[in-house]
């Protein structure tokens, strides 16, 4: 039996509220994702979606085994590891003496942590190189709350699509070229007169412009014996 499993929840709405689903994923020890799951909730709220992933991921894994849950909800680890507490020995209640929101789930969820050992992690969302448990079960959660349809690996689902919130990382910028040690010219200058390249496309004055074996023009035409 495994001393540890590492394994990140996530919820989505789209419009908060509005179509929602929730997802999980547990990893291998490589910390690959291995086991997943993703279902919708029809409208609901980014916080439910949240906290449903939470009670969700926690049903499916062994309580006798540690557990890592690494997540990007504030609200649902405070709710969950820092407000709970209090809220119970309130009656449920949040000091101002209001209901607890989504307390059905709460409950829940207090009840799946009594005597396991788990430990929350938070990691921020939609990073270039962000955790990739974590973006997994973004990217499922969001798709489940887009087509409104269960997946996940006991299905045979293909692994969810990349996220459209994730930025890219940005190709890394050219240096210009420069002059050759060997006397050749590498070199890109910009023009002073408007001209015409070996291509047979002009090229304009202030355009960057550099020598090949017939002349100067555009850099992208330059001649391997230029």
């Amino acid at each position: 039996m495994r001393e540890r499993v590492v394994a990140a929840c996530d919820g989505a709405s789209k419009g908060n509220p509005g179509p929602a689903g929730w997802a999980w994923v547990v990893a291998d020890e490589t910390e690959t994702p291995a086991r997943w799951e993703a279902g919708p909730l029809g409208k609901a709220t980014n916080n439910v979606a949240e906290l449903t992933a939470l009670e969700r991921l926690l049903t499916a894994t062994d309580p006798g085994v540690a557990l890592e849950i690494r997540m990007d909800s504030q609200y649902a680890m405070k709710a969950v590891t820092t407000w709970l507490p209090n809220w119970k020995r309130n009656g449920w209640k949040t000091a101002a003496g209001k209901p607890v929101a989504n307390q059905d789930l709460v409950v829940r969820i207090d009840e799946l942590l009594d005597g396991r050992t788990v430990e929350f992690r938070y990691v921020p969302a939609h990073q270039v190189d962000g955790d990739p448990l974590n973006d997994f079960a973004d990217r499922a959660a969001s798709q489940a709350a887009t087509v409104q349809e269960p997946a996940g690996s006991g299905l045979g689902s293909p692994q969810p699509p990349a996220s459209p919130d994730t930025p890219t990382a940005k190709a890394p910028r050219r240096k210009p070229a420069t002059a050759r040690k060997n006397g050749g010219s590498a070199r890109t200058i910009k023009a002073k007169f408007p001209g015409r390249c070996v291509c047979g496309r002009g090229y304009a004055a202030g355009e960057p412009i550099a020598k090949n074996a017939q002349g100067w023009g555009h850099p992208e035409c330059r001649t391997a014996d230029a």
